[in-house]
């Protein structure tokens, strides 16, 4: 499949990484010599890809009210051929919207109405990332960013994911009456296969495979990274024999 850009980043600074701690910190040496403090949005372990030493890459805000004016975009992986891994989660729902918008995924069908963060589930308690109607149905999407990989699989969860684990039951407790969707958004393009992170969750795996024997639907979406943007590849081969 032909790559469509979907996402431009901003101009981008290029530094190393030196630590990354507190969750939302990471401190990185630019390639000016200056060492700043850099805004982490990823919470998670970032399990493979919190590498010190590797490049990465950083945008800079002139909003005044901003604590920190830098935020972690990329961290280069690989060896001997290297691939951009976007670590900023903030991004992946942005880019989804976009490429529902344009209508990227033919997968989906016909829908009128794009809504985000709909309350959904038995307590109405959570909220979906995209409910899409006009259609046959109503389709429900759940976005999972995900970054952690072992050879050419791409896998998710990285870590015990007990509100991942709730997302797939309430997705699930949808069916028939309406789609369900689970989109992992792969961000790095260098996965052709997606598993489920049996090692990091093996409950979410089986919760994973309960509901897609019962008609969940899942879209393993590769995403080509790189300083100039996003790009997205087409679906990963869904591999449920988890880690490779």
């Amino acid at each position: 499949m032909t790559s469509t850009w979907i996402y431009p980043y901003p101009p981008l600074i290029m530094g190393t990484l030196l630590k990354r701690y507190k969750r939302f910190f990471a401190d990185i040496q630019l390639d000016s010599g200056e060492i700043i403090t850099a805004h982490c949005a990823n919470t998670g372990p970032m399990t493979g890809v919190n590498i010190p030493g590797n490049r990465v890459m950083v945008s800079q805000s002139d909003n005044p009210k901003r604590s920190l004016a830098y935020t972690w975009e990329l961290i280069e992986l690989g060896d001997p051929a290297p691939t951009w891994v976007g670590v900023n989660t903030s991004l992946p729902n942005r880019v989804v919207r976009a490429a529902l918008e344009a209508g990227i995924f033919p997968e989906l069908g016909a829908y009128q109405e794009i809504r985000g963060e709909v309350p959904y589930g038995q307590d109405q308690k959570s909220r979906v990332d995209f409910l899409l109607t006009g259609g046959d149905r109503p389709v429900y999407i759940e976005v999972k960013n995900t970054t952690w990989a072992q050879g050419s699989h791409a896998l998710f969860p990285d870590t015990v994911t007990t509100r991942g684990q709730k997302h797939l039951r309430e997705l699930t407790d949808l069916l028939p009456n309406a789609r369900a969707v689970m989109l992992y958004f792969i961000n790095r393009g260098d996965c052709p296969y997606f598993s489920p992170g049996d090692s990091a969750d093996p409950t979410y795996g089986q919760l994973l495979r309960e509901a897609i024997a019962r008609g969940l639907e899942v879209f393993p979406c590769r995403f080509a990274i790189s300083p100039e943007g996003i790009r997205y590849l087409g679906l990963a081969d869904l591999d449920i024999g988890g880690d490779a």
